[in-house]
């Protein structure tokens, strides 16, 4: 009973923190691993695995950050450089980001929207999963999410997309609550009275 009140706290309290509010120490190697492991026992209609993960840690934020820098700066020429600093510290802020990569595809039985469902379970277990292990998360994606140029020298093949990049630490500071809505406003009830005869 009592490990089903914490894990309903978490779910009741559990919210983001942005990324340049976060501290280290990240997850260890083996937490990390746990993570993943975790995120992959989604729901997963048909057992196609439309998605997969590609890991920033250490030093391989700031190598991706200055392909991320790069790009901007050819779509922005006139950008100032604390603007190109900026964007090379873009998956910095957190000790560790986790793309999760959304690889749908057309199929005989599945269609390609419970697919990449199936992506975006991923990413709120891993966010749920890493809060329950003590840290503090952020799912994001940002302009270049959206940028093939990045996304291309990232890994992604032309059928994959980003489904998040789901950034994991620790809370600076404790982190405020913001007005959710109100159930009278996103729930409607079907009743019997709506049959049709």
């Amino acid at each position: 009973m009592h490990l089903m009140t914490d894990l309903l706290s978490l779910f009741e309290t559990r919210r983001s923190v942005a990324p340049h509010l976060m501290v280290g120490p990240g997850p260890t190697p083996a937490e990390r691993d746990r993570l993943l492991k975790i995120a992959s026992r989604i729901p997963d209609h048909g057992k196609l695995t439309p998605w997969r993960f590609i890991v920033f840690e250490g030093d391989a934020r700031l190598v991706a950050g200055y392909i991320i820098a790069a790009r901007y700066k050819a779509l922005h020429p006139d950008a100032t450089e604390d603007m190109v600093t900026f964007e090379q510290h873009r998956l910095a802020r957190a000790p560790l980001v986790i793309a999760v990569v959304s690889k749908s595809a057309p199929h005989i039985k599945i269609p390609e929207w419970e697919q990449q469902l199936s992506a975006g379970a991923v990413c709120t277990a891993l966010t749920f999963a890493a809060n329950a292990m003590g840290f503090v998360t952020a799912w994001l994606t940002e302009w270049y999410a959206y940028d093939r140029v990045v996304l291309e020298q990232f890994g992604l093949s032309e059928n994959e997309r980003i489904a998040g990049f789901i950034h994991i630490g620790r809370a600076g500071e404790t982190p405020t609550d913001r007005p959710r809505p109100a159930l009278d406003d996103i729930v409607f009830h079907f009743t019997a009275t709506h049959r049709q005869d």
